[in-house]
């Protein structure tokens, strides 16, 4: 054994060890980001009301005060009360006084030219997700970015050219581990892969970069 095999041997158990512990915390990592992007989210939503509980709370319980001022109670506090405020919204929207109360404010919106864009599309993209199309499948396989690979999409819609009348579709592409961002193709209906794949499954493989996938998929 030469000097300098102890030394290579000691490095490479060291680079393998690190890429090791780095492969065993990534999907760790992965949750905490995606939790901790909700969570904030939340905690910034509900922070309003939650500083007015809060004050409620010390106006009547004043040796309270200190007790309340702690940052990670407030965090907690106001990540509860977004989840709550949500909870609340989502059994009002489920009747019917809670239905006109969302159209009256839909209207109100639609008067706001630019925030009614973006209301608006959004809408559209989270009701044409929730419904299945008609004939066929939402998640198909594109050729992109060239021909002979495939990509997992989500089938938006369908449509004409108005110059030859060919059936073509709308197709979000995304990205993986994160598919909010993608890309839109305008793709010949014919040239699409229909799958067997529901949307939870689809997300999941694209979340996992594909570490996770249906053993089997069924491409017609």
């Amino acid at each position: 054994m030469s000097v300098n095999e102890p030394k290579q041997h000691l490095q490479f158990n060291f680079q393998g060890n690190l890429i090791a512990g780095l492969l065993a915390i990534t999907p760790l990592v992965v949750v905490w980001l995606v939790f901790d992007f909700f969570l904030t989210a939340l905690s910034h939503a509900g922070q309003p009301v939650a500083n007015g509980l809060l004050a409620f709370i010390v106006d009547r319980v004043p040796s309270a005060e200190p007790w309340l001022n702690d940052p990670v109670l407030q965090w907690i506090i106001a990540v509860l009360v977004a989840l709550l405020l949500l909870y609340s919204i989502g059994a009002i929207a489920s009747r019917v006084v809670g239905r006109k109360i969302i159209e009256y404010f839909e209207r109100l919106i639609t008067r706001i030219p630019v925030v009614q864009s973006v209301y608006s599309a959004t809408k559209k993209l989270v009701n044409v997700l929730q419904q299945k199309p008609e004939g066929g499948s939402r998640v198909v396989l594109v050729e992109f970015p060239h021909p002979g690979l495939r990509a997992i999409g989500f089938l938006m819609r369908t449509f004409h050219d108005a110059a030859t009348g060919e059936e073509l579709a709308a197709v979000y592409v995304p990205t993986a581990p994160n598919p909010t961002s993608g890309y839109l193709e305008i793709v010949p209906l014919e040239k699409l892969y229909p799958t067997n794949m529901t949307m939870d499954q689809a997300m999941t493989m694209i979340l996992s970069g594909g570490a996770t996938t249906p053993e089997r998929i069924a491409i017609g």
